[in-house]
């Protein structure tokens, strides 16, 4: 009897075993077009198709917290949930009023307690870890596998930081895109998110996170097992820190531990999000990061205010025809202020030099920030300050109330140039902090959004990206094309500092590098549509005042387009080549196009304007002579309503910007 009782237990372990292994699940999008596949054995996978098309092959995911415990290895499932949800949530601090958030979703809970949670939306799917234990926890380690089953083509941005040759985790997330096959990618190399993959039945998908807090960010390599596959890449705890970078003033990783992050054990962990389309146009206006991020953990947020900058350091404090000496000091900047107040720009940043580098309450003496506060206040333009992340995390609590009280509005922090565990969680606490002092901050130093803005709404801006500063030093970038990528694939993470409004413009040819009379490469009508087509709700005016009051009409265009809106439309677009968006703010609609270097005709559908009305649009074109001379622009007001359909032909970095009010 003793032996049959331990030959059944035997076989009902084994039944068990083999039934783990035989476990698979579906879930399909609302419109029933993508599928999840999940498959649990000895590890657990998922897969994905588009309408039959594999996007995603099975691919792995797990975390390790220590040796003995890996989520995701020979789980056990104790059960599953699966729902549909459908809701709308409003978003005063974006691109539209409103998101709409509808999917399906499945959760599967496994014995350790931790589960899975899995979402299907029209667009895109995305997973993550949620852990439910009761001590902290350390996680060493987090599986991500992204395979594919075709070597396709990828838009990819390469970390390329030579700050600390050391440390490959030291980033300024700016890099152009290498478009090769995933295979050319070479071995090692660390990339960032988000980054985009091509179809050859001309699907694209966008890879990015969203919801990264107390955790590092992720980065990609070439999987050293597959030449068609990507693996996550993160980097491991600070332990040891020193001065390093530019003045001295970034904080250089120089000893990491063995672990990404020493956290809560009951959390949801950060989001791994594959944004599917069928059209590139599509991808110039996603919600996706905004749906998965946290809820705003701000109860009243009518304190916060976006709106126009003017900005000092891009045009090198470069006023003329004046009667004092240009720079930083107090008389500078308030004919900065004047400026801002005589075209209606809601704030001054006062950049780099105001304070000591290293101590942001060791004064300029040549510079009264209160004085300015005070000016500005009379003008009703706010003033906001450059600080480095290392030198406000000295005595974050002092020196943001001290600045609060003098009536400051908020902070540049700059120069973070890192995304792990340390630095989010430090940015985390930078956001509180700043909210209860009703200070607003631009993140401009290097880092990526990936959801904080909706949590902290008081955080209006994040660079990046490698925005128009970089034409002060980098002669041989291809800026039309890039800002016809980014537009479709680092715009999806959120709003980008990439700081326009050059007024000196150049053909490609003509283009070099001028540090204190900076140019754009493109026409001017493309540093007009900019305004539209990039989001960020704090958005610099790059270039000087004495430049903008030398092309007064130009100003006064960018001064009333909005930098938050109610709704949002993309008209046209091919990644890399060019874009259109139209914007509503109110009653008044706002467009924007550009092209790469290639000049194009496009045409331009008004169907997003309402039915059976009237409507006359303050168009900027490209001028007949742009080819030759980039400043050259012609503008016209035209009658449109939402039958009309206009061919607009864009010079060689070229665009077009228009201002569509009822008639």
């Amino acid at each position: 009897m003793k032996k049959t009782t331990l030959l059944l237990l035997a076989l009902l372990l084994v039944t068990n075993a083999f039934s783990q292994k035989k476990q698979n699940f579906q879930l399909l999008s609302p419109n029933g077009k993508i599928e999840i596949s999940i498959a649990l054995s000895d590890k657990i996978t998922w897969a994905i198709t588009a309408e039959k098309s594999n996007i995603l092959m099975a691919s792995p995911m797990a975390m390790t917290l220590n040796e003995a415990e890996i989520l995701g290895k020979n789980p056990i499932l104790l059960n599953t949930k699966k729902e549909s949800i459908h809701t709308t949530f409003e978003t005063p601090i974006y691109k539209k009023k409103t998101v709409e958030n509808k999917y399906n979703q499945l959760v599967l809970n496994f014995k350790g307690d931790y589960s899975i949670e899995y979402r299907a939306f029209d667009d895109g799917v995305a997973y993550r870890f949620i852990t439910k234990k009761k001590q902290d926890i350390t996680v060493k380690s987090e599986e991500v596998v992204l395979n594919f089953d075709q070597d396709y083509n990828t838009l990819m941005p390469y970390v390329r930081d030579l700050r600390n040759p050391i440390d490959p985790y030291i980033s300024s997330f700016e890099a152009l895109y290498e478009d090769k096959k995933i295979s050319e990618f070479t071995p090692n190399a660390l990339a960032f998110l988000p980054f985009l993959t091509q179809y050859s039945n001309h699907k694209k998908a966008v890879f990015l996170e969203a919801d990264v807090e107390d955790y590092p960010g992720m980065y990609v390599i070439p999987n050293p097992t597959k030449s068609t596959s990507f693996v996550g890449d993160f980097a491991q705890f600070p332990l040891e820190e020193a001065n390093g970078g530019y003045n001295n003033i970034n904080r250089i990783v120089t000893k990491r531990a063995d672990y990404i992050s020493q956290t809560k054990g009951t959390r949801n962990f950060p989001w791994r999000i594959v944004v599917i389309s069928e059209n590139d146009k599509e991808l110039a206006n996603n919600d996706m990061v905004q749906k998965l991020a946290s809820q705003s953990r701000i109860g009243d947020a009518s304190w916060i205010k976006p709106g126009k900058v003017a900005w000092d350091w891009w045009n090198d404090w470069n006023i003329y025809n004046i009667d004092f000496k240009a720079g930083i000091n107090t008389q500078t900047y308030k004919y900065y202020i004047d400026f801002a107040a005589a075209n209606k720009l809601e704030y001054v940043i006062i950049d780099e030099g105001w304070s000591a580098d290293d101590n942001l309450l060791d004064l300029n003496k040549a510079l009264n920030v209160k004085e300015l506060v005070d000016y500005g206040k009379q003008k009703k333009v706010g003033i906001i300050l450059w600080a480095s992340w290392f030198s406000l995390t000295k005595n974050t609590q002092s020196v943001l109330k001290t600045y609060a009280d003098q009536g400051v509005k908020g902070f540049k922090v700059d120069f973070m140039d890192r995304d792990d565990a340390k630095m989010v969680t430090s940015l985390y606490e930078i956001a509180k902090i700043a909210a209860a002092n009703k200070l607003l901050l631009d993140y401009h130093g290097m880092y990526k959004p990936t959801g904080l803005q909706k949590t902290f709404p008081n955080i209006l801006n994040f660079e990046g990206v490698k925005g128009l500063e970089n034409s002060k030093w980098t002669p041989n970038d291809d800026v039309p094309g890039y800002e016809c990528t980014i537009a479709f694939i680092r715009m999806m993470a959120g709003p980008m500092d990439y700081t326009p409004g050059a007024m000196r413009n150049t053909t490609k040819s003509e283009f070099k590098p001028d540090h204190s009379n900076p140019k754009s490469q493109g026409t001017r009508c493309r540093q007009l549509a900019l305004y539209t087509i990039f989001e960020a709700p704090l958005q610099m005016l790059a270039d000087s005042p004495t430049a903008y009051m030398k092309e007064q009409e130009s100003t006064d265009f960018i001064a009333k387009i909005p930098t938050t809106f109610d709704e949002t439309v993309a008209l046209d677009g091919e990644v890399g080549k060019f874009v259109a968006i139209a914007r509503k703010k109110e009653t008044k609609w706002y467009l924007g196009a550009i092209t790469n270097w290639d000049a194009r005709d496009i045409t331009i559908d008004f169907s997003f304007l309402e039915k059976g009305k009237t409507y006359e649009a303050d168009v900027f074109t490209d001028g007949l002579n742009a080819d030759k001379a980039a400043v050259d622009y012609k503008r016209e007001k035209i009658t449109v309503d939402s039958t009309t359909k206009m061919t607009v032909h864009l010079a060689s970095g070229g665009g077009i910007s228009a201002i569509i009010s009822l008639k």
